[in-house]
């Protein structure tokens, strides 16, 4: 009886695992992510100094602990251009993400199911992206040669879920991307008109993305030049700026169902910049495309005009023109106000207490302020580790503006069109300015800047107070 038991108990796991293992084949058959059929992209990247390389028009240069990426063409240009200029850093940062995927999830079997399931949910989630940033991920995917994470998934469909994982990290419950603060200053707030937009960009996955920061110039055939600040390997955006002085962010919020088809937003927020002259127009083009998860999307222009349009898959997007000196955390404050994921977003996340301590800090600054005095204390109101009340708060507490997790913070003027970008670590290093007037220019060449302005470094950083709670965390 025992033998025959044993035997039976051999062939139900004989059976589970041939319909795993048939599972498998059957999703990898179904779920496979087809590249657009593109012209054979040639040429070769090529050191012109030991910090410069070039490719064409295109290139990328060493500004102290930031990349400077000049990317210029049409989108197979683009995205063929970017693979070969940043390669090595592109493969370390998809190393990196890996590495901390397995790391998580040890057990091989387990990895592999959790790796199926998300690809038969996001078997068709290329159908939301334009063939344009379609044509132009195939391009990047074959620039992306040799592949060492080939057996992960083929590299074009690695490189569609790359572009999406903004919104697949949101659609997590425990979303490392429920952190950001912006804080918008525009109208009568400042003197001479225009705007400041600066933003911390919490992403709490690995300090590779802090590190190893790349402002990207990038000029497309017939769009409207633009800035984002990001990582190699994603030419979407985050954070960015485009010549025309509108300026533009995404804050994780949750509320509704994920769709797993609809527009990456990093996707329709290079769009925005690609296409939009002012706030209006921006709008216009958010409304253009469904999302795919809940988000915020923070908007000012030229002339100061700040939106925050909450954005929630299956409802019309709801927008809030902003009061001259703002805040905005990662709360809805419209019609998604009562849903119980933005309500469980209130009462378990650190969004009010930063939104809190930051209209704090916005009502203790004079009512006009010079351009210069605005990005000073933006900067500082980025670097801000205190709680509500002046409450003094651990280093690294997640209540704080600054909780030391972010992966990058920016400051933009819309008016003067400059761009200031923090070096790592977070928020301590200099932030450095980018004059896009001048670098999103036709006929703009690295080599005519040698040095960058930039902004003191954080006290911490000096006074050795960082290094010691680093000490401490490891």
């Amino acid at each position: 009886m025992s033998i025959a038991r044993r035997h039976a108990g051999k062939l139900v796991l004989l059976a589970l695992l041939s319909g795993l293992l048939g599972a498998h084949f059957t999703i990898k058959a179904r779920a496979r992510l087809s590249p657009p059929a593109i012209a054979e992209p040639r040429g070769e990247a090529r050191h012109a100094s030991p910090t410069l390389r070039r490719f064409g028009d295109s290139y990328a240069v060493a500004r102290g602990k930031l990349l400077e990426v000049g990317l210029r063409g049409t989108p197979l240009q683009i995205g063929f251009r970017h693979s070969r200029l940043l390669y090595p850093e592109m493969v370390a940062n998809e190393g990196v993400l890996l590495g901390r995927f397995q790391e998580q999830v040890p057990n091989g079997v387990a990895r592999r199911l959790l790796l199926d399931l998300a690809e038969l949910r996001y078997a068709h989630v290329d159908r939301g992206m334009s063939l344009a940033r379609r044509e132009e991920i195939a391009a990047g995917a074959r620039g992306f040669q040799p592949d060492p994470y080939s057996s992960w998934f083929p590299t074009y469909q690695r490189f569609v879920y790359l572009n999406a994982l903004y919104d697949m990290a949101l659609s997590f419950e425990h979303s490392p991307l429920i952190g950001c603060t912006t804080i918008t200053l525009g109208g009568d707030a400042l003197e001479g008109g225009g705007g400041i937009l600066a933003r911390a960009f919490d992403f709490e996955v690995d300090e590779v993305f802090d590190r190893h920061k790349a402002v990207f110039l990038v000029r497309e055939e017939g769009k409207i030049p633009f800035a984002s600040v990001a990582w190699p390997g994603l030419v979407g955006v985050v954070s960015g700026m485009n010549e025309s002085g509108v300026a533009v962010v995404v804050h994780g919020a949750r509320a509704g169902s994920p769709e797993a088809e609809g527009e990456p937003v990093v996707h329709a927020l290079r769009r925005v910049l690609s296409t939009a002259r002012n706030t209006e127009e921006a709008l216009h083009a958010l409304a253009e495309q469904p999302a795919l998860v809940s988000h915020i999307v923070i908007l000012s222009d030229e002339q100061g005009r700040a939106a925050a349009v909450e954005r929630v898959p299956g409802k019309a997007n709801f927008v809030r023109f902003l009061a001259s000196k703002a805040a905005t955390t990662n709360h809805f404050e419209g019609p998604g106000a009562e849903d119980p994921k933005n309500l469980n977003v209130r009462a378990k996340t650190s969004t009010l207490p930063r939104r809190s301590r930051a209209d704090e800090l916005l009502a203790r600054l004079p009512a006009r302020l010079s351009p210069s005095a605005a990005v000073n204390d933006a900067i500082a109101m980025l670097r801000d580790r205190k709680g509500p009340g002046e409450r003094p708060l651990e280093l690294g507490d997640r209540s704080a503006i600054n909780a030391l997790i972010a992966t990058h913070g920016v400051v933009m003027d819309t008016l003067q069109r400059v761009l200031w970008v923090s070096e790592s670590p977070h928020l301590l290093g200099h932030f450095v300015a980018f004059d896009l007037k001048r670098m999103l220019a036709a006929d703009y060449e690295p080599e005519q800047i040698s040095e960058l302005p930039r902004s003191g470094e954080d006290p911490l950083l000096t006074s050795g107070d960082y290094a010691r709670f680093r000490a401490k965390q490891n």
